[in-house]
């Protein structure tokens, strides 16, 4: 027993060896720091201690003085270019040691469910046992971010499972990002050198989460939030106060017009109401998502549903567990007439509890409003999960429903920009995971960004484009401000095409690349107010800003899953941007962009110019996914093929005989379009129009 104690003590007293010197939390062993900079980083330890700073790389000791109120002192780092292992000891007294410690490429992976998707854990790749198994990659490093919220700008890093940078393996990249992984394997591989990803994204989160508030004060729809916000000094009990007055505003602005509702007051439902007489309204079987019922497949906006429950007396006056799966997106839920539970998100389950109070023998009303913000809508989950339980009696809710439509998501005044409220700790709150999740990282150097999100905007494009934009501008801004990070040589365009490229090849801002979402649902040979092709084109539009890259994602979606298996495929197009735009490789990154229309002899004859690293367009007497109009705004079907392709411009010739006068063209304006148009190294183009239409209305 004596010996034992001995042993603890002494692991207790190597512990403490690590506890005077507290670094920035992404410093750990194992990491990757960004070759060729000079980094001003700050740390703490022991007040007033002399801090012997050693770094292997160049075999030399500095030394720095701790602050003798706080403990704070400020170094450097000159990082060499790539190699490695290398050691960084740190000494008051007591010596912290990272080992294992690369100079390499930093990349920060953020945006929603895509982003975040596992080799393995939920996501499951393609091939993803495979996958894993063959994950021994000693260049590669990961760093996972812990899910956490903020009301403001947070210095402490969230430790997710990798508890820091960890040596890619097997066991670490079964739930990591899949893009990030095949993205840092294929730069890895092509360069011979470390390269680091640090993974910080939430699956579900709409753009507004993750720039700073700052940069919210000039987006459409959240310059009074940010305002407000700043007036509550963040206190908590001022910002919870913000969150219900803004939630009071929204719901008069958003259920104004709601036949269901007495002058838009959720709790005083004329449709729910017991005694409320539904005989008019349709029937249909449920659960089932609008996406499979004809009448409601096209419709975005407010369905109430009602359905006659029969209760056993002997569950009367007793609580109920009413279970409804997920519903796409936000609902309102009765129970005779009365509120038992509200939810906003299309992949939340719905769970709620019917007091005892309301429950009665025989025959029950159970009413639910659903507003769909755009795509499928209803309720999406299997019968299975459609029930009410209390004890062991389980009653089904499968069956028969009564509906009726309320109001068009057109008509609801606050559809476009204004969003309903989120609530301050849910990953939904304006800014809340830049302070968490993004913040904590500033003072770390990287190379750039990689992005995967926009599916939890969809519906709400206009906003969109402004939101994205500024996102990318604030995160260029803020990154890399303390530090001095060396650019790779720019690539030059090919010989000839100098003045004709698109993008800015000297800019020196951080390259910012990201996925374009996925063709997704079912397909439609015409769409033309599809909203996902119109947050596609809103993601499209950032392509104007410094620095930034898109890789375009229609041709390998699923019409049944919006998180697409291979990812494998986005992140060797996401490294392939990085490649040629970031590190000088000619192999081909990204397909001609659509330059202007021309109309001659009723046909459209459309231009293509290049861009950095694109290459020719693959020459097709049958390229699918092109629809045309005339002068009436009705969309057909058109046939396109190549003609020709020229020194600067490249050009696709569109045609359709109900069209004998066309005035705009579309490809790949769909939900999910059948699209085959591609360069010679199969690198697809992305969708686009030629008007500006605002069809959605």
């Amino acid at each position: 027993m004596k010996r034992y104690f001995l042993l603890l003590a002494a692991a207790l007293c190597t512990a403490m060896t690590w506890a005077d010197v507290v670094l920035p939390g992404w410093m750990t062993s194992n990491m990757v720091l960004q070759q060729r900079t000079k980094v001003h980083l700050q740390a703490t330890a022991k007040k007033g201690a002399t801090v012997k700073i050693t770094t292997s790389w160049d075999k030399k000791t500095v030394k720095a003085v701790a602050d003798k109120a706080i403990g704070t002192f400020e170094f450097e780092l000159n990082v060499p270019s790539a190699g490695g292992p290398y050691t960084l000891t740190f000494d008051d007294g007591k010596k912290l040691v990272l080992e294992n410690v690369m100079s390499g490429e930093v990349w920060f992976c953020s945006g929603q469910s895509n982003m975040e998707m596992p080799v393995e854990g939920w996501g499951k790749v393609q091939n993803y046992e495979q996958e894993v198994a063959n994950a021994n990659h000693p260049l590669v490093r990961l760093f996972q971010v812990e899910k956490v919220v903020a009301h403001t700008p947070q210095t402490k890093v969230p430790l997710g499972h990798t508890k820091g940078w960890a040596v890619c393996s097997p066991e670490m990249v079964k739930e990591f990002s899949a893009a990030a992984y095949f993205f840092a394997r294929e730069v890895s591989e092509k360069l011979g050198i470390a390269v680091g990803v640090v993974n910080s994204s939430w699956g579900g989160t709409p753009a507004e989460s993750w720039p700073s508030l700052e940069a919210l004060q000039n987006v459409i729809g959240f310059q009074d939030h940010a305002k407000k916000a700043f007036e509550t000094g963040f206190d908590e009990d001022k910002i919870e106060q913000l969150y219900q007055e803004e939630r009071r505003e929204w719901m008069r602005e958003a259920y104004e017009g709601d036949q269901g509702l007495e002058q838009g007051q959720i709790d005083q439902a004329i449709w729910a109401a017991t005694d409320f007489n539904d005989s008019g309204w349709k029937s249909l079987k449920q659960p089932l998502s609008w996406s499979k019922i004809d009448e409601l497949k096209d419709f975005d906006g407010i369905v109430w549903m009602r359905k006659e429950v029969d209760i056993p007396a002997s569950l009367a006056g007793k609580d109920l567990k009413l279970e409804l799966g997920a519903i796409d997106d936000e609902d309102i839920t009765y129970w005779n007439g009365e509120r038992v539970g509200m939810t906003s998100g299309w992949m939340a389950n719905r769970t709620y509890t019917v007091p005892g109070k309301l429950v009665k023998a025989g025959k029950n009303i159970l009413a639910v409003r659903i507003n769909d913000t755009g795509v499928e809508g209803g309720f999406s989950k299997e019968a299975k999960d459609f029930y009410l339980t209390a004890g062991n009696t389980n009653i089904s809710l499968a069956g028969d429903w009564k509906w009726k439509m309320s109001v068009a998501a057109a008509d609801i005044k606050a559809s476009e920009t204004m969003t309903e409220p989120a609530a301050p700790n849910s990953s939904w709150y304006p800014a809340g995971l830049y302070n968490s999740m993004v913040a904590p990282f500033l003072s770390m150097p990287i190379r750039g960004f990689l992005w995967y999100q926009g599916c939890s905007n969809v519906g709400r494009a206009v906003q969109y484009e402004s939101l994205f934009q500024a996102l990318i501008l604030d995160w260029q801004a803020r990154f890399n401000k303390n530090s001095e990070v060396a650019q790779y040589p720019k690539p030059e365009p090919q010989e000839g095409r100098r003045r004709f490229m698109m993008q800015n090849t000297n800019s020196k801002a951080l390259p910012f690349y990201f996925v374009q979402i996925a063709n997704y649902l079912g397909r439609k040979p015409l769409q033309p107010k599809s909203e996902w092709a119109a947050i596609r084109e809103a993601q499209r539009k950032a392509l104007r800003l410094d620095g930034v890259g898109m890789a375009v994602n229609i041709d390998i979606g699923m019409a049944n899953d919006i998180h697409p298996k291979n990812k494998q495929e986005v992140g060797r197009r996401l490294a392939l941007l990085a490649l040629n735009r970031t590190y000088g490789d000619e192999e081909p990154c990204a397909a001609p962009e659509y330059l202007q229309m021309n109309v001659v002899d009723g046909k459209a004859l459309l231009s293509f110019l290049p861009t950095q690293g694109s290459d020719m367009l693959e020459e097709s007497t049958d390229i699918k996914g092109f629809s045309i109009a005339g002068p009436d705004h009705e969309w057909h079907t058109a046939k396109a093929y190549t003609e020709g392709n020229g020194q600067f411009v490249w050009r696709v010739v569109v045609e359709c005989p109900e069209v004998p006068h066309p005035v705009a063209v579309r490809y790949a304006w769909a939900d999910n379009p059948e699209c085959n148009f591609k360069t010679e190294s199969g690198l697809p183009v992305g969708p686009f129009r030629t008007d500006d239409w605002d069809d959605y209305k």
